[in-house]
């Protein structure tokens, strides 16, 4: 991370641009350069080639800037100052990087041994009072990657108390936009483990008390819809998919928290996918899921191939058996690649419900039966 924001800053001001001026330029917000600096996110394939002019580099010298440094961790128990706050958000990027790496690497264990470690010193009292506020900004973000890293690896009670130990956090130190994404996480946890009230509970919280940003309130929409889809209210579920997507055209202001890079049609596809195949609405679902699936959004996330797994459920359950084949047969080589404890549950469930499908043709259940012995291989094999 600090490798990529290192050499990609040089770059632009010895080109003479400011962040700002940078991102006139290229007709983007100040914040989005903030993001390709921080390695948060990539510039998407259309605007390489004028990132490049302005850098006056090849397009092959732009992936040289854009390509992180050999990761290092950074230590948590030296620094007692503003170093200590610098080490603490320079583990939660690193793992950050590493949770969205290929198809998610598994980071659950190394996120929640750290904060555990930051924890500790600040129950202990072993920092400056200087920067109290800022340790502990940075270690709710800390806690936030931990919160979301076990809820992906499905260890939902210890995720949730990791989610209420950031957002105490948050508070404390008074880091609004944490608390945001904390409250997000919360309430996507309470959908997953079968509690859409809870969701709905909290989408509505935050988006009632207002002061967010249209791509904030567009993913607390998403958690809406999915609150009422859940509870059964299609029709209202739907109008919030359609009010997120809306406010997402607004575009990114300055005021998006950084961690809203993610929110994206994408995002908003793959969720609205999920709700029409958690309802048997499968056809419904497709395209939805398809759209997600491609990913054409640019906003690479570790647990992207959540969507296709979503997808074969659904061309399983309208039996369009050549579409769930080739899909089938393309997941396979990403399975021993992907962490996301989530995915890999329901594919296992994809598995078994189009093998126990008498109409199902053979190639399709020897794809199927391929996936399942594939989930049971060693991770650590290499053939």
């Amino acid at each position: 991370m600090a490798g990529r924001r290192k050499r990609l800053a040089q770059r632009r001001k010895t080109c003479g641009y400011t962040q700002e001026s940078f991102a006139e330029a290229l007709r983007v917000d100040r914040s989005t350069v903030q993001r390709w600096e921080r390695g948060e996110v990539e510039p998407q394939p259309h605007q390489r080639p004028r990132v490049a002019r302005l850098l006056q580099v090849e397009p092959e010298e732009l992936e040289t800037l854009l390509t992180p440094d050999t990761l290092a961790l950074p230590a948590l128990n030296s620094d007692r100052g503003d170093g200590f706050t610098l080490a603490i958000r320079g583990m939660s990027q690193s793992l950050i990087v590493l949770d969205n790496e290929m198809n998610g690497l598994p980071i659950a264990d190394a996120a929640a041994r750290s904060f555990k470690k930051v924890h500790r010193r600040l129950g202990e009292g072993d920092y400056d009072r200087k920067v109290e506020h800022d340790i502990q900004a940075a270690a709710a973000e800390l806690a936030e990657v931990a919160g979301w890293a076990l809820f992906d690896a499905e260890k939902q009670s210890a995720a949730r108390r990791f989610n209420q130990e950031a957002l105490f956090l948050a508070k404390l130190s008074g880091d609004r936009a944490i608390e945001l994404l904390v409250m997000q996480n919360m309430a996507m946890q309470a959908g997953w483990v079968g509690r859409p009230r809870e969701e709905l509970a909290i989408a509505r919280s935050v988006i009632e008390r207002g002061r967010i940003s249209p791509r904030v309130e567009a993913i607390f929409r998403v958690r809406e819809a999915k609150g009422l889809a859940g509870s059964g209210q299609e029709s209202e579920s739907v109008r919030s998919f359609g009010l997120a997507r809306s406010l997402l055209q607004d575009g990114e202001r300055s005021s998006d928290p950084a961690w809203a890079w993610w929110v994206t049609p994408d995002e908003i596809d793959g969720h609205q996918g999920f709700a029409f195949q958690e309802s048997g609405q499968w056809k419904k679902g497709i395209p939805y899921l398809q759209r997600a699936a491609r990913q054409e959004a640019g906003a690479e996330v570790g647990y992207r191939a959540i969507s296709a797994v979503r997808l074969l459920q659904c061309f399983l359950g309208v039996h369009t058996w050549r579409d769930a084949e080739d899909l089938a047969v393309s997941i396979i080589p990403i399975i021993g690649e992907t962490s996301s404890a989530r995915t890999l549950g329901l594919l296992s469930n994809a598995a078994q419900n189009g093998k126990s499908m008498h109409a199902a043709p053979d190639n399709l259940r020897d794809a199927l039966a391929h996936i399942e012995s594939v989930l049971e291989e060693d991770p650590c094999e290499i053939s």
